[in-house]
């Protein structure tokens, strides 16, 4: 009789137990769709992104998202912003290896809107928001990229500061630069951070992060300003993946009302689940073989050859060794041979 009301409680507290679990789960999930609710959810234009080659096998199993910082002296994140950064975050489903691809902002491209016209890539945000961005870069490149994140200039500062901010290398070239867009984000996001004393190696808070990632005026120009972001957001990465839940807590806080994305709450936590697996194995910069001049007293950056340098990108982030270019892809590279041939 004892042994039976020994078992009796034992199952009694295995039942309390598991539904303290089952509990605590429902609370935790609820929690965090409570959190993503805050965030600026924009599908509106999902149904018009197009690609160019839907029945590419190249780009099975693998995840596509365009991460837009946009150029706000509001911190707007909607259209009418141009989309200074612009990187293709490329995730590799199986080894959850990350590569991030920065498409240069003045890179002359055909938009697909009703002008059909070409403009610097970075245009097609502003005219037409994240579908006509997101469309513009699979015309042009041969992607499949329908998911977006878009950040402003508060919600990078706001990461950093929270993480207690992250390492750079600034040159004295890049140092009075820093100071420079440091004064103006200041002014964008009411803040008072002062000015970095010296050059070198050092942790630096979100605004001079954010600063540094700015710079086009140093040897490299935009080319070099890409590299800057890319460095900023491995730096952002890395950091996080160390932190505590709490600090990550304080993160969702503050950056999910400052963000738009078409991601709802059940695809964020798909993808957050994973997020200390992640990691980020290369990073570059397209195109690849490019020339930068004077056109229509515009300055762009034009791929001498668009077939080649978007054999190259799907090279890169899909290790596709012999991809070949869709007739839309071919189209533009003509167009754009006679340009660079002629100047």
């Amino acid at each position: 009789m004892a042994v039976k009301k020994k078992r009796k409680r034992f199952k009694t507290k295995v039942v309390i137990i598991f539904d303290l679990i089952l509990l605590l789960l429902v609370v935790s999930v609820g929690y965090y769709f409570w959190k993503a609710s805050k965030m600026q959810v924009d599908k509106s234009g999902d149904s018009s992104i197009v690609t160019n080659n839907p029945d590419n096998e190249d780009m099975e199993g693998y995840r596509n998202i365009a991460v837009f910082g946009v150029d706000s002296r509001d911190n707007s994140v909607k259209q009418g912003t141009h989309s200074d950064t612009i990187v293709i975050v490329s995730i590799n489903n199986k080894t959850k290896d990350v590569k991030l691809a920065s498409i240069f902002r003045d890179t002359y491209s055909k938009i697909p809107d009703e002008d059909n016209a070409f403009n610097k890539i970075n245009a097609a945000y502003f005219r037409g928001g994240y579908p006509l961005a997101l469309n513009t870069i699979n015309t042009n490149f041969d992607l499949d990229v329908k998911e977006y994140v878009t950040v402003n200039f508060k919600a990078v500062t706001e990461v950093i500061d929270l993480l207690g901010g992250i390492s750079l290398d600034i040159t004295k070239e890049e140092l009075k630069y820093v100071n420079g867009y440091t004064k103006e984000l200041n002014k964008i996001n009411g803040t008072n951070v002062g000015k970095l004393k010296s050059a070198g190696t050092q942790v630096v808070n979100g605004t001079h992060a954010t600063a540094y990632a700015r710079i086009r005026y140093t040897k490299g120009d935009d080319f070099k300003r890409a590299e800057r972001q890319r460095i900023v957001i491995q730096k952002i990465f890395e950091k996080a993946k160390t932190a505590d839940l709490i600090t990550i807590n304080s993160i969702l806080d503050k950056i999910l009302p400052m963000i738009q994305t078409n991601l709802d709450s059940t695809k964020l936590l798909l993808l957050a689940k994973d997020i200390m697996s992640y990691d980020i194995v290369d990073e570059t910069g397209f195109p690849f073989d490019k020339r930068a001049f004077t056109y229509h007293k515009v300055s762009y950056v034009f791929p001498v050859d668009l077939v080649a340098n978007v054999t190259q990108l799907h090279q890169f982030l899909f290790e596709t060794t012999d991809y070949a270019p869709s007739d839309k892809v071919k189209e533009i590279s003509a167009e754009l041979k006679q340009i660079t041939d002629n100047n």
